[in-house]
């Protein structure tokens, strides 16, 4: 039996003795996306001892939903609380991972390699995916990992497993999607011009649109609320304010 030496260890005892309080063949894995300044990258974790860089992911505990689970896996992996998390969909490719990672993580803190050891079976993943301002969250990587950083959704380093196609299935997946999610995003302050909202979505979408059209084609979703003018220069020039209507979000 391991003896706990300092938090790491507590860990790993929990994953190597008390296997069992795992839902057996089910993980999770979360694709956070950063949202500021006209930017969107990818929240990835170097893993320590190892040139490899994942997404924040983990295992369910018996008595856990699923939805607990992602927020919970989240906030031990990265330091993120209170972030909406929506399910995108679930990963169960027959060779999705590789023992060999596992193994060199596990030899570098002095584990042996047991080949019959639960956490090399076969794992199905639930993907969840979440956005937020980066600029207004402190990732913090877990003792599993060197780092935790944002890196640019265009440029990703290589991804351990299927993490890549993880981020592409998300993408798709928020971009289908921003019109009836963004809400819930919170990215926006809670008054907001239109052409802020624009630029979120241009920045998203990867895509211009010509201003007219795509004020036309937020306001007929029925999802805005015209607040006030924006004070500053000439009250003929300044914009409108909107924010979101949640009663119909």
């Amino acid at each position: 039996m391991m003896e706990p030496s300092e938090p790491r260890d507590t860990l790993l005892i929990e994953l190597v003795e008390n296997g069992d309080r795992f839902l057996p063949h089910l993980s999770i894995d979360c694709v956070v996306f950063g949202f500021h300044a006209s930017q969107l990258k990818v929240l990835l974790l170097k893993l320590t001892n190892a040139d490899l860089y994942a997404l924040p992911g983990g295992y369910i505990y018996q008595e856990e939903d699923t939805d607990q689970a992602g927020a919970r896996i989240l906030a031990e992996r990265t330091g993120l609380t209170r972030i909406y998390l929506e399910q995108f969909g679930v990963f169960g490719r027959h060779d999705r991972t590789n023992n060999r990672v596992h193994q060199q993580i596990f030899e570098s803190f002095g584990i042996p390699f047991d080949p019959d050891f639960w956490m090399w079976k076969r794992f199905v993943s639930i993907g969840y995916y979440a956005l937020v301002d980066y600029d207004q969250v402190t990732p913090t990587p877990d003792l599993f990992s060197d780092r935790c950083d944002w890196h640019d959704v265009g440029t990703l380093p290589p991804l351990l497993f299927d993490h890549a196609r993880l981020v592409e299935k998300a993408l798709e997946t928020l971009r289908l999607m921003l019109d009836h999610k963004l809400v819930g995003f919170n990215l926006l302050p809670e008054m907001f011009t239109m052409a802020e909202l624009q630029g979120v979505y241009e920045t998203i979408l990867n895509r211009k649109f010509q201003r007219t059209n795509f004020q036309r084609k937020m306001l007929s979703l029925g999802i805005l609320e015209r607040v006030q003018k924006k004070y500053g220069g000439g009250s003929h020039k300044a914009p409108y304010l909107y924010r979101f209507d949640t009663g119909k979000a």
